[in-house]
């Protein structure tokens, strides 16, 4: 672990390997421990860094409202701590979120993006439909909550093939502080970095499950529009948690990282 500094407090990194640095940015309610298979395959040749987001995992949180751009900052106050001034950036879904800001906001400190299964914005109704997620997340005990979440993330047939998998994610999700699960969602509800997109000049891959009903494919198509030269990709078959699902894309990270070149195929 590796304590760096956010306006709220200390961030938890976990690091891999050796290298060109990698940055994994993890989805809402869970930690950068989910990121451990992805970080393993990865260390043989990059530096991987996986950070806990502010209220996350091991991070600190002072409790207050924070916003998508305030992650943001956290993770380029993160990276002036570890003496990183440019790195490559993986996100998925919230994780994904962050590094479009990121990206957008700080271009220059950004060689290469992979954005899965995520978006800039969620809608017009978001507001209202985070709230009421973010109410959810205090109200209902999180064991309660699995059957919602495990639906989203993975596919049935997964599920079935994978249980071992799929339990060492729900008990990250169980072991995340239910007040920053609100704390966040409400940040994902505010969110609109649709602006930003065209200010984003990193080799930029996007991933999105063909059934992922969390962030769809549209809006993985509006991502792959807005970023100059991004190219999408659609995992057939897979559902939220597609880099997790399908352990086989990391050699697509792999060549993206490596190449800045992207392929057409989906897998």
């Amino acid at each position: 672990m590796i304590p760096s500094t956010s306006t709220a407090g200390p961030l938890a990194v976990r690091r891999w390997g050796a290298g060109e640095p990698v940055v994994l940015l993890h989805p809402l309610a869970t930690s950068g421990e989910l990121w451990t298979p992805l970080a393993e395959a990865l260390a043989d040749e990059f530096q991987v860094f996986a950070f806990d987001l502010r209220g996350h995992g091991e991070s600190s949180w002072d409790g207050k409202p924070f916003s998508i751009a305030d992650l943001a900052d956290d993770l380029g106050a993160a990276l002036d701590a570890l003496g990183l001034e440019t790195v490559s950036l993986l996100g998925l879904s919230m994780g994904g979120s962050v590094g479009v800001n990121f990206a957008g906001r700080f271009p220059a400190r950004v060689r290469s993006l992979v954005l899965a299964d995520t978006t800039a914005y969620y809608g017009d109704d978001a507001p209202q439909v985070w709230a009421e997620r973010a109410e959810k997340a205090v109200s209902v005990p999180r064991s309660k909550q699995v059957a919602f979440q495990l639906d989203r993330w993975f596919s049935p047939e997964f599920r079935e093939a994978n249980p071992n998998e799929a339990d060492r994610i729900v008990k990250i999700f169980l072991r995340t502080n239910s007040e920053a699960h609100a704390a966040a969602s409400i940040a994902m509800g505010e969110m609109d970095s649709r602006s930003l997109l065209p200010s984003v000049t990193a080799s930029t891959l996007v991933l999105v499950g063909e059934h992922d009903y969390a962030t769809p494919p549209e809006m993985a198509a509006a991502l792959a529009d807005g970023i100059p030269g991004a190219d999408l990709e659609v995992q057939t078959g897979l559902r939220h948690m597609s880099l997790i699902e399908r352990p086989a894309l990391a050699e697509r990270v792999r060549a993206h990282l490596k190449t800045g070149t992207t392929g057409t195929e989906t897998a």
